[in-house]
């Protein structure tokens, strides 16, 4: 395995460069420190594994790492940043940084988990030619199920999703059910519990890794983390958009999947949900209605300033040859990717729901429903 690593710290605070110079390991590893005014020059005469920034006081970091990004998409990115800003780390995470650390007091969390993320990256340079998936640390995707009509299957769909990804795989995934109001996630999959995402917010501020997990439910065949909804309305309206991105954000760097059931209903939460998001799977019945909602979805998503062209994809579900329309005829009328297509199986899964059942408990279950295979053939074309 290639150990070799060409590290690279752009930073102009002394005390920080001496603290990650006397504490990083340098034995296995090329490290060079510049400031940021010499961050385009340097990367353009050499290709960097690693790129830790420090936040400067003329603060640029934003454009060098889109930048960085856009001359080599492979290189780590791990931004530390001066204080929490809402703003900042959104636009950091945005533009392509993998991981990102607060100073002063996560300069130890930092320094800790840097080997980790080293070790990873190693591994994931040695494979990245192969087709095994290595998971580490750092930036998990987020993957948002949504649909503006009503009983269109996004709950049961995103819910066998997650659960397929942490059975055909070595990933840690979290689902969390944003349906506020009514909840549905924990009958799916059989979850008895009075804890909910509500009770994070007395450590929203401090919010890491064990504060999620002693509020998350493990689904027993899988070991997938559930974040369940409160099932309240009332509780719903003591959450705010701060609440959302900063659970999403610290799901995003503990998780290597964060899974959203998200509901019909628009409203600001939902908005923070679908911007942090990586991509939004829209559940879609193939019949005209539901494309008049889709419609109205995208013009809505305009008047906010969502971007949907580089992220939304769509999943067809019950398709079947009495459809109103087919796959082939969708592909013409949609500016959207067709990702999956669920095929209509009302015996087979109608039984799972009426238990409330998850649909999967094994990954080497020889007989599986037509819904089951659609959501695995679905997971295993997301993991390669």
């Amino acid at each position: 395995m290639e150990t070799n690593l060409d590290i690279l710290l752009v930073s102009e605070d002394d005390v920080v460069t001496n603290q990650v110079l006397n504490t990083l390991d340098q034995e296995d590893s090329s490290l060079s420190v510049i400031s940021a005014e010499d961050t385009v020059r340097e990367v353009n005469r050499q290709t960097r594994d690693i790129i830790v920034f420090v936040q400067s006081n003329n603060d640029n970091s934003v454009e060098l790492i889109q930048y960085i990004k856009s001359v080599n998409p492979s290189t780590y990115i791990i931004f530390l940043a001066r204080d929490s800003d809402f703003t900042i780390l959104r636009n950091i995470s945005k533009a392509g940084a993998e991981d990102f650390f607060v100073l002063p007091d996560e300069m130890s969390l930092f320094l800790s988990r840097f080997p980790t993320i080293k070790k990873n990256y190693e591994m994931k340079k040695s494979n990245r030619e192969e087709s095994t998936v290595v998971f580490g640390k750092g930036r998990g995707q987020i993957y948002s199920f949504y649909s503006g009509k009503g009983g269109s299957g996004k709950s049961i769909i995103s819910s066998t999703f997650a659960q397929t990804l942490k059975l055909e795989s070595a990933a840690e995934v979290i689902l969390i059910d944003f349906n506020i109001q009514y909840g549905g996630i924990e009958t799916m999959m059989s979850i008895e519990t009075n804890r909910s995402i509500a009770d994070l917010t007395p450590v929203i501020e401090e919010l890491n890794e064990s504060h999620v997990r002693n509020v998350s439910q493990t689904e027993t065949h899988s070991q997938l983390e559930i974040l369940v909804s409160p099932c309240d309305a009332e509780v719903g309206e003591t959450l705010d958009d701060q609440f959302i991105a900063k659970l999403l954000r610290t799901c995003r760097r503990s998780f290597d999947y964060v899974i959203i059931d998200l509901p019909s209903d628009i409203n600001h939460l939902m908005v923070t949900a679908m911007e942090e998001s990586d991509k939004i799977y829209y559940v879609l019945y193939p019949e005209t209605s539901s494309l008049k909602v889709l419609k109205h979805y995208e013009e809505l998503c305009t008047r906010l300033g969502i971007d949907l062209q580089s992220r939304l994809e769509i999943v067809l579900n019950e398709t079947s040859k009495e459809n109103e329309l087919q796959e082939g005829d969708l592909k013409d009328i949609l500016r959207f990717p067709i990702t999956a297509a669920i095929r209509r199986d009302l015996k087979g899964l109608q039984t799972f729901i009426n238990k409330g059942e998850p649909v999967r408990k094994s990954p080497n279950e020889k007989r599986l429903i037509p819904f089951a295979k659609d959501i695995r053939k679905f997971t295993r074309a997301v993991l390669k």
